[in-house]
């Protein structure tokens, strides 16, 4: 009863009036009591053995004066008697005790180990969150500057003096925005003939007319479409990893003009996520025992802490089952060890999603 009024009193009384449920809380309190209650019954202990030591000497003096000392031998035996029934009473508290806070033990790991999954699992929801919502703007920039009139002009009069005006219109551009490696403009059969930092990437005239996000602009029904490849490598940017996102150009720049090009803005993608994933905020211990990763949707890393990016699957035992959940946790064994995995899937954002899955590993 003292146990539960105390636990009682510490969750539902705060200085603020609100409860506080936080396992190191909850442990702190039964770890305060558990001392208390051990405290206790040593006391009870130590004074039911001087108890006995008390009887067998009024007995002993009892015996030593005879007749005279018979009434007080009644009064020591029932002490002797009392002292027993007090030990033994000690003994059921002390082993009903021991039950109560094995108890109190296995409910705080419960307690511990949901309060560390859901926020866990928030904080990969925000890691995920904070990348749809960057990209979402990507997506904005490309259909905004597919309709320039020098990158129209450009692939209309395909001049050289056209190009190089297009070139530096875009250079104009990346020196505003400088999430950007380039930007490169490629004609209806996938020649790359402007690119907007020619000084530093040497990609004009190179085709790129099999890659994904080139394919992907052709496909576009209208102005307002868009496309993007797979986080990769690319080799117009010294093979830095990237994001391209791209849409069709169309004649005099009308969102239902014929395609007469594509436009493809190169993202600095480890900028982004790696940035994000290597600033969840975390505690140093944390850190140390943790993998925070933004994965697609088989498991390959996109973005990491342990800095395996596209040369890493993430795998274990539940993890489709988990991926299909929009937020959650699961404990699997991960590398050999228990761990906690907590997961959020893309949001999204407007009309955009990446589609991606973002993790963070933390071994119990």
């Amino acid at each position: 009863m003292i146990a539960e009024k105390e636990i009682e009193k510490e969750l539902t009384a705060s200085p603020n009036g609100d409860e506080n449920f936080s396992p190191e809380r909850i442990t702190g309190l039964a770890l305060q009591l558990s001392s208390k209650m051990d405290s206790a019954i040593k006391d009870i202990q130590r004074i039911t053995f001087q108890s006995r030591i008390l009887s067998l000497n009024a007995k002993v003096e009892a015996a030593r004066v005879g007749e005279v000392g018979a009434a007080f031998s009644v009064v020591a035996s029932e002490m002797g008697f009392l002292s027993q029934e007090i030990s033994s009473l000690v003994e059921n508290l002390e082993g009903e005790a021991s039950k109560d806070f094995k108890e109190i033990a296995k409910i705080n790991e419960h307690i511990s180990t949901n309060y560390r999954g859901l926020r866990l699992s928030d904080l990969a929801l925000t890691n995920i969150d904070l990348i749809d919502r960057n990209l979402y703007e990507r997506s904005c920039d490309v259909r905004w500057w597919a309709t320039d009139n020098s990158l129209v002009d450009a692939l209309t009069k395909k001049t050289s003096e056209a190009y190089d005006y297009a070139s530096k219109r875009m250079g104009i551009i990346l020196d505003s925005y400088t999430v950007y490696f380039d930007l490169v403009l490629c004609d209806a059969e996938g020649m790359i003939v402007a690119n907007g930092r020619s000084e530093h990437y040497n990609s004009i005239g190179e085709s790129v007319s099999r890659s994904k996000w080139f394919m992907e602009a052709m496909k576009c029904r209208t102005g307002d479409d868009f496309g993007w490849g797979v986080v990769h490598r690319s080799p117009l940017v010294n093979d830095e990893r990237v994001l391209i996102y791209t849409t069709a150009v169309r004649e005099n720049g009308d969102k239902y003009g014929k395609i007469i090009g594509a436009l493809g803005i190169i993202f600095k993608f480890d900028a982004l996520a790696q940035t994000i994933v290597e600033n969840t905020p975390l505690s140093k211990e944390e850190k140390q025992k943790s993998r925070v990763c933004i994965v697609d949707e088989k498991g390959l890393v996109l973005a990491d802490t342990h800095c395996r990016n596209l040369e890493d699957t993430i795998d274990f035992t539940g993890k489709f089952k988990l991926f299909e959940d929009k937020k959650g946790f699961i404990l699997a064994e991960y590398n050999d060890s228990k761990c906690c995995i907590a997961h959020a899937k893309a949001p999204g954002y407007e009309t955009y999603t990446t589609a991606w899955h973002s993790l963070i590993i933390q071994a119990m």
